[in-house]
């Protein structure tokens, strides 16, 4: 599979422009992104590529920051070389979680130690969303819990939760190639007692969990709340991400819409993690 790399030039650089560029591309399928000192990469598989929506965006572009496009191919068997060349840099998070990829040197005596090969997967924590999600979970009880990855990614959440004791952990994504690394990673992890599917939330439908987590797009989110709510035992939990402050009304609408309790909000840097209760009636 390959992909298309977007890089959006903004000078002078803005960080509030990146962040509405992210908005824009992720509504057209861009799904990974690299803030650099003065651009934002942005990243898409081939096939999706759609450079008439691209010129869209472009065109009705209104900031005082010029803002140029340049894309090119990335084939992928070139992938690894351009991540460790440019971005993924081992990250601590809470002073409990250290993630790395296996070229760098060996870990920081931490407590939760993961090791990530990202690929074009999404998930090694250098992200807001990513990295609020895994700060939630450092502090959830998962021992012997049964769960829900949703948009896994990497599956950098479930394999958190492998070693934070959840026993019965499925971990979804769509795409192909993030299945795939889902399973490389897993087993880079000894964390073998995690299921991963290449599908949706219909591959699921039936099964119950005691905890759901979903750092997907606003739009899957607010399709995909009411069957979460389905998959979700009594008590259990939601840990929602992905999203921005400014979506926060139309996700928390939904979501109260569905019968679930609003626990706890976090933002870091504009981006939320959201986490309900599911009502116990």
């Amino acid at each position: 599979m390959n992909y298309i790399e977007l890089t959006c030039k903004i000078s002078p650089y803005n960080a509030t422009i990146s962040e509405i560029l992210v908005a824009q591309l992720g509504d057209i399928g861009f799904e990974s992104f690299v803030e650099q000192p003065d651009s934002l990469q942005a990243y898409i598989v081939e096939n999706e590529f759609d450079n008439d929506k691209l010129s869209s965006i472009h065109a009705h572009l209104a900031f005082e920051s010029k803002v140029e496009f340049s894309s090119k191919k990335i084939e992928e068997e070139n992938w690894n070389e351009t991540w460790e060349k440019n971005y993924f840099e081992p990250i601590v998070i809470a002073e409990q979680c250290v993630i790395r990829s296996s070229f760098h040197p060996d870990f920081p005596k931490i407590k939760y130690r993961i090791t990530i090969d990202p690929k074009m997967s999404f998930g090694t924590g250098h992200h807001e969303t990513t990295s609020l999600m895994i700060t939630e979970i450092l502090k959830l009880d998962l021992e012997g819990k049964s769960l829900l990855d949703m948009g896994c990614g990497t599956g950098i959440l479930a394999i958190l939760s492998a070693l934070k004791g959840a026993l019965d952990i499925t971990a979804v994504d769509f795409d192909e190639w993030s299945y795939k690394n889902c399973l490389e990673n897993m087993e880079l992890n000894g964390a073998m007692n995690i299921k991963a599917i290449h599908g949706n939330i219909s591959s699921v439908k039936g099964q119950k969990f005691d905890i759901i987590y979903a750092n997907i797009n606003k739009n899957v989110l607010l399709s995909d709340i009411g069957e979460y709510t389905k998959n979700l035992n009594s008590s259990g939990y939601l840990l929602l991400s992905g999203f921005y402050r400014s979506d926060f009304d139309d996700i928390n609408k939904v979501t109260i819409k569905n019968g679930l309790i609003l626990q706890k909000e976090e933002e870091l840097n504009n981006w939320m993690m959201l986490k309900y209760l599911k009502d116990l009636k």
